[in-house]
């Protein structure tokens, strides 16, 4: 029996991701097309965190006393 050839498709991204690539190689090491500051900037603008959705941003916690 022959096997099936698998299709290399690219996945659909979102358009700033465009061209965006992972791997991992034989080390178990991630290497990617994007910086880490790219990513993450894309997903603190696009993804909500549900940790810090209830956060007010300026305050400050520090209790007197």
């Amino acid at each position: 029996m022959a096997k099936k050839t698998k299709k290399k498709e690219t996945p659909r991204v979102n358009e700033e991701l465009e061209g965006f690539n992972m791997n991992i190689n034989s080390f178990g090491e991630i290497s990617s097309s994007f910086s880490i500051d790219k990513i993450n900037e894309f997903l603190n603008k696009n993804v909500d965190d549900k940790k810090l959705r209830d956060r007010e941003e300026g305050k400050d916690e520090k209790k007197e006393g």
